[in-house]
């Protein structure tokens, strides 16, 4: 048994140790905001926070977050930086097919949550590791200036 804190609650899973987290959410706790992309952590559409911190879940064994506290989409609007970014997504109508937006708004929540004020710098860095097959990154940009400047 494996022990931690999804979104705040205490869950406890009998699975493999190596068993992807993503499956974990996925398939154990049928919590399915959170994507399956490439499975090699190269798309960032599986991105969850592992105490805070932005993780692909597709290649993070469950055994690493035992014991952590790992948030996904499915509460990013518990935050307030998660609030700030959905209004944004919203109001820029960020998403086109929507499959990668769980990760981006993952990743954006991160990088708000340590920089209330990023520079475009900043905004590269976090976003880096998120790709869109639909190309929205001019407004995926816009919607993080939006939240930060809310």
């Amino acid at each position: 048994m494996i022990a931690l804190s999804v979104n705040g609650r205490p869950v406890r899973v009998d699975v493999p140790d190596d068993m992807p987290l993503l499956w974990v959410l996925r398939d154990e706790l049928n919590m399915t905001g959170t994507k399956f992309g490439c499975g090699m952590a190269l798309c960032g559409a599986c991105t969850v926070h592992l105490d805070g911190k932005p993780i692909r879940s597709c290649m993070t064994p469950v055994s690493v977050a035992a014991g952590k506290a790992v948030t996904t989409i499915e509460a990013i609007a518990t935050t307030p930086a998660g609030q700030r970014l959905q209004r944004a997504w919203i109001a820029l109508d960020v998403p086109q097919c929507g499959y990668c937006q769980s990760g981006q708004l993952m990743s954006a929540a991160a990088l708000l949550a340590t920089h209330d004020k990023p520079s475009e710098a900043d905004i590269d860095a976090a976003m880096s590791g998120n790709i869109c097959r639909c190309g929205t990154y001019s407004r995926i940009r816009a919607a993080i200036q939006q939240a930060a400047a809310a």
